[in-house]
């Protein structure tokens, strides 16, 4: 979701150009204080209580013109626009800067996918003439030069923003209570009349009051931080991002299972998508646990 008062001529004349609603919602620079307070109220209604949002306090406030919570691809994009069209811009970003595209998504995802594909060059080699071929693979060098090569993108990233004078805040962003838009990051207060919340998400872990001992599993995230390759794999989940990670365990070696809950995976796709890659993913060894309704987690064992 996107924050985006009116845009005022008080920065530079470029930024007269009217606002893209595709970013977001406008709002009305006197009204943003307000419904920050509503939304939250509304969030906290659903979720778990909440802290209340930091009172106002006096000392040092950092002002920019425009102000984006959250370092991925829209957030670095929307800052570095802004920058060129003369306003002063920060980022606050708690983690690595790229978002999950470039850290835990398609960027990491697709080496991985080039690995098995690698791993399945060498399965065919004997129809191709080739007699014999070293099959031992190594997990942790293509680890290694997989972080290495998303560190790197980390480094553009921060070297962009740099080139185009955009303060970098490391920290969780939380708004305050102050008249004016306002966060704090680490005890440190920020204000401008423009914000952008463009956090992004991650994946969600089932409570352990649905499905005891979920949290002895990972999710998509926690693939990317294995330090070698399972020996026995049991995916959860018939979506893209399962039937992927799946696919790649499997073909680099690790005998893995795929657990859905109705009789193919990818059902929202074409049919005939879905049922060539259910019955794929057959003939490549995995096995497809069908109508599989996940009850409990504990070591060793899922029922």
């Amino acid at each position: 979701m996107a924050l985006l008062p009116r845009l005022s001529a008080t920065v530079g004349p470029n930024w007269r150009r009217p606002a893209r609603t595709s970013l977001g919602f406008l709002l009305r620079r006197p009204g943003l204080a307000a419904f920050l307070r509503a939304f939250s109220r509304a969030m906290a209604s659903k979720q778990e209580p909440q802290a209340q949002c930091p009172s106002p306090a006096a000392g040092a406030v950092t002002s920019y013109d425009y102000l984006v919570i959250g370092g991925g691809s829209g957030g670095l994009a929307s800052a570095r626009r802004a920058a060129e069209l003369g306003a002063r811009a920060a980022v606050v970003e708690s983690h690595k800067l790229g978002g999950t595209c470039v850290n835990v998504g398609c960027v990491p995802k697709k080496v991985m996918w080039n690995t098995a594909v690698h791993s399945e060059f060498m399965h065919d080699r004997v129809d191709y003439g080739f007699e014999s071929c070293e099959n031992k693979f190594n997990w942790s060098v293509i680890k290694e030069k997989r972080d290495a090569y998303v560190s790197r993108l980390n480094t553009i990233y921060q070297n962009n923003l740099t080139k185009s004078h955009i303060d970098i805040i490391h920290g969780f962003a939380v708004f305050t209570c102050d008249p004016t838009p306002t966060v704090e990051v680490n005890g440190k207060k920020y204000t401008a009349p423009h914000i952008l919340i463009a956090t992004g998400g991650v994946p969600s872990r089932p409570p352990e009051s649905q499905i005891p001992g979920a949290s002895l599993g990972i999710t998509s995230d926690g693939f990317f931080q294995l330090e070698e390759l399972p020996s026995r794999s049991v995916i959860v989940g018939a979506g893209y991002i399962a039937v992927e990670i799946a696919g790649i365990l499997s073909a680099l070696g690790s005998k893995t299972s795929l657990m859905i809950r109705y009789h193919k995976v990818l059902r929202n796709f074409d049919s005939i998508i879905s049922s060539n890659c259910t019955e794929e993913l057959e003939n490549a060894g995995i096995e497809v646990l069908r109508y599989s309704q996940l009850q409990s987690f504990s070591r060793g064992r899922i029922k």
